[in-house]
């Protein structure tokens, strides 16, 4: 005969459970949480580390870059990966920031010419600034996945070492 350790109630041998309280038995527990639950990795299981992966501090940090890049700039400074996502977003910036100039300097002249020919135009070429999103989502998807791929377009330019 057996004792239940939570009520101390008496119960066969064989009972995985307390009939009283329901608490495992002491030999039902130990089988419970050795047996690993199918489609999930067993207890105490860590995926291998893999030579040259980045941590998944590293992938934070590079997807901040696209985002604020200041933060991986300045806290992530031995990170090469995400200095590398950090440099990716810099360059993304300052091309978003030169083509909202140059198109706002377009836009004047074009509406200075003629009304019409400014709103057609300029609806039409308004258009371009859609990339640097897009740039930029791409650029976060690579960094989740823990991949330096160079953004199309602008992805040689290198500001950050």
């Amino acid at each position: 005969m057996a004792f239940c350790g939570k009520c101390g109630t008496k119960f066969a041998d064989g009972a995985r459970f307390c009939p009283a309280c329901g608490a495992p038995a002491a030999g039902a527990a130990q089988q419970t949480q050795q047996q690993p639950v199918p489609g999930q990795p067993a207890p105490g299981y860590r995926p291998p580390v893999v030579p040259g992966a980045p941590a998944q501090d590293d992938k934070a940090m590079a997807v901040l870059g696209y985002i604020i890049f200041l933060i991986p700039l300045f806290a992530a400074k031995e990170s090469r990966f995400a200095r590398y996502h950090t440099n990716q977003g810099i360059v993304l910036v300052i091309f978003a920031v030169a083509w909202g100039i140059l198109y706002n300097i377009l836009l004047a002249i074009l509406y200075g010419i003629s009304f019409r020919l400014g709103w057609t135009l300029g609806s039409i070429i308004g258009l371009i600034g859609f990339v640097f999103p897009i740039l930029g989502i791409l650029g976060i998807i690579n960094a989740c996945k823990g991949e330096r791929k160079p953004l199309p377009l602008i992805g040689g330019i290198t500001i950050l070492k």
